[in-house]
Formats: C-alpha cells, structure tokens, sequence
C-alpha cells in the first residue's frame, strides 16, 4: 500500500483530520489547507451547524445558487431557487418560463401521494397458510403494534393506508415481502416509514413464534431480511402541462409554428422509442428538477432513481415527458414521481434552504412536488427547443463561455471583449483558444 491506513479517523478534531489528509495525501502542502479554510462560514455558530449535518466534515462544498423567475404556476407567478453548476440550465429554465408565460403558464395535478415500504422475509411454508395468517391475525396486529409511532402522522392527515402480504416465491425461494404504503403529508417521510417497517419485522417474528398455525419447523425457518422504504414510489406522482394554439407557438429560429410543433412532438417521440436519447433526455429534465430539489434541502439521489425507474417501469427506458398535436392544438406533459418534503430534515436548519421556501411561498408538499415537475418540465421544452431549432451548443457554449475564459486566466477587460465578439457566432473551444492567443498577441 502507498499510504498507512488510519485508526479512529471520525474521532480526530476537524483539525486532526485535515492534518493527516495533508500530511498523509498532499505530501504537508499548506496550500490545501488554505482551500480548505476559505470556504468555510466565518460565523463559527453557522459553520457548526454545517459541520454537523454529516460525518468526517472538514469544509463546505460550494454550487452557483441561481434564480429563475417568470414561472406562472396554477395562477401563481413563482421564481424558482436553483442550486446547479452546469452552465445553461438556469437560462433554459427562465427561457421556458418566459415563453409560456403569456400562455396559460404551467398546470399541475397531483395524481396521488402514496409512498411505499417492505418488509422482505424467508420463510419455509406454503404460501395459502401464510396469507391466512396475514388476513386473520397479523395485519390487524401490524396496525396495533404501530400505533405510537404514527399516532403524530395520523393527526396530521397521514400515516399507514395499507398492509399487503405479497408472495415472490417465484421469484425465489421462500421469500415474501409485508408491502405498506404510507402518506407522509408533508415530510419526505423516510425516517418515519423506516421505523414503522422495523417494528413490522418485529411483530412478524413474534406473532409467528406464539402461533399455533405453524410448526416448529416453519417457525425455525422464519428470518427478517431487512425492513426498508423504497425510493420508487409510482404512486406518488404529480402531472405538470402546458398546452397552446399551434399558431402561438411563435419562435425566433425562422421556422413556421407548425415544423416548430411538428420537430418538437419527432423529438419527443424520439425520447420514447429510442433509449439511448431517453437517458439524455431525462437527464435534461433532471437538471430542471434537481437543481430545485437540492436548493429546498430534498434527497436528489432519490429523486433521481425514482424518475429513472418510472422511465422503465414498462419494460423499456423511455421518456418521462410526452407531446401531442391535436386539433390545431400543442401539448406537453410530465407525470414525475417524486417524494419529498417541506419539514424535516435540512429544511429547518439549513438558512439557504429555509430562504428557499420562504422564496417558494412556504409551499406544502404536495405543491413542491408541482413546482419540481414544472421546472423540469421547463428544461426539456428549453433543450427540445434549442436542439430542433438552433441546435444546442449554441445557447450552451455561450454559457459555458465564461468557464473557458476562467481557466485560461483572462482578465474582465477580455470577458467583456469575447462576450461582444460571440454576440453573432457560436462559441467552440477551438475559436475562443484562437481569439485569446490573438488578443494577447496584440
């Protein structure tokens, strides 16, 4: 090995940790301690709290925090906090919004809110004595056993909807699953749908240890595997659309409304049939959805394996967006399937994620799920507009102009110059390599 192992590393100060990475990594270069020091809070109050939302925390990992204003959402005119480095999407998102604004804006409808759980198990017996078990004893005794634990959700309107006893012995040998779906209101809910399942598991064992149903053989055989939530909720899902007149779907690319219309529903359907242009696709939509996600304190991790399993969830990845021309009349449309929250977790710590809210109108959950799905519904119609139009690098580069200019070390004097030398051609790394060697040549 190239470097020593380390022992009782999270019990270092944040000091002792820096040290050994220095020392131990960046052969005792203080340089990296200066990076580390510049981004953290200089109130230690505030810095304390970062350092504290995870383990082994020795800095702050800054994103451009940006806004995209002229969202007209169910009537309400919303500008969208966005935290996102890659170049481009805020714009697109602004663009969108901008373009739909005098169109109606977007329209939302919450399809349903269910979140799901599982208890998977192994237990060696036939399946019919099982499920008799499970209808006559156990689920009533499930519900009984968590009783305290979600006595707080059901005053708030949420909590256990339903048990169900699902047989996957075809699947492999000997295993069943207690699959619960649960509303969790207005939390995400992953701590309370996880100490629901435990206690499942549980009350499973017991309950199958004192029956006479089962031998002891059958009894013996019984093991809890594991008691989780599940991060692909399909029936949690929301709808965001805009629609208009083909004859309003004014472009400044040249093009008439209807091969504006008619390319834009090709590229859609595109994103349907054909996989490879799904994944980017989606992941074009995922840049509107994530960058909101993250700025309002929710799991994108979660968020994006959800969308990506309802992407396939008929057997083929396909399109999480879908067009229609019908009648003289141009829609688009999302059902994302997103579970998230507005209180717990970051939402009541971290400040930047509070001033979000506030910023949102301090929103349910249920209408952040809306304003997510608009915003990615509004960086697909940005990307789809730009690639069956201009093309996407135009727009793209244009953005990406400045991070060039950055690592090439150029001063604001020769930003601003490339900025108006751009105005009319499209930026390529090559020309702006090209330009600069010129300019500084002079």
């Amino acid at each position: 090995m190239n470097h020593k192992p380390v022992e009782g590393f999270s019990k270092l100060t944040k000091q002792g940790k820096i040290d050994w990475l220095v020392n131990e990594y960046l052969e005792g270069n203080q340089d990296y301690q200066n990076i580390l020091n510049q981004y953290w809070n200089e109130n230690a109050d505030l810095q304390k709290l970062h350092d504290e939302f995870s383990e082994n925390t020795i800095s702050n990992f800054y994103m451009p925090y940006g806004i995209a204003p002229n969202f007209l959402i169910n009537g309400k005119l919303l500008a969208l906090p966005m935290a996102v480095e890659e170049s481009s999407v805020v714009a697109a998102a602004s663009k969108a919004a901008k373009f739909w604004i005098d169109k109606g804006g977007f329209k939302t409808t919450i399809i349903n809110t269910e979140k799901l759980g599982h208890t998977h198990f192994i237990i060696d017996v036939e399946s019919h004595k099982l499920q008799h078990f499970f209808n006559f004893n156990l689920k009533k005794k499930l519900f009984e056993a968590t009783e305290a634990i979600t006595a707080n959700m059901r005053n708030r309107g949420g909590g256990i909807l339903d048990i169900k006893l699902v047989d996957k012995t075809s699947e492999m040998p000997n295993y069943y699953q207690l699959k619960a779906s649960f509303d969790t209101v207005d939390s995400m809910g992953a701590n309370f749908i996880n100490s629901c399942l435990e206690q499942f598991g549980k009350t499973l064992k017991q309950e199958i240890v004192i029956s006479e149903d089962f031998t002891q053989e059958e009894k013996n055989s019984l093991q809890i595997v594991m008691n989780i939530l599940s991060n692909f909720t399909p029936d949690c899902v929301v709808r965001a659309e805009v629609s208009c007149k083909i004859e309003e779907l004014k472009d400044d690319s040249g093009i008439s409304n209807e091969e504006f219309a008619r390319k834009f529903k090709q590229a859609v359907t595109i994103a349907e049939i054909e996989p490879f242009r799904a994944t980017t696709h989606n992941k074009g939509i995922m840049n509107g959805v994530d960058a909101v996600v993250i700025a309002t304190g929710n799991d994108f991790r979660a968020t994006e394996a959800c969308a990506h399993a309802y992407a396939a969830k008929d057997g083929r990845y396909s399109s999480l967006t879908h067009c229609t021309i019908d009648n003289g009349i141009f829609r688009f449309w999302i059902d994302l399937p997103i579970s998230v929250g507005v209180v717990g977790g970051l939402t009541n710590l971290h400040p930047l994620v509070k001033f979000s809210l506030a910023l949102l109108g301090k929103p349910s959950a249920q209408e952040l799920m809306s304003i997510l799905a608009v915003s990615g519904l509004a960086q697909n119609f940005g990307a789809l507009r730009s690639l069956v139009t201009t093309g996407i690098q135009k727009g793209h580069m244009k953005m990406h102009l400045l991070n060039i200019l950055n690592q090439m070390g150029a001063t604001e004097e020769e930003k601003q110059h490339f900025v108006t030398y751009f105005k009319d051609k499209t930026v390529t790394h090559h020309e702006v390599i090209n330009e600069f060697n010129r300019l500084r040549e002079k």
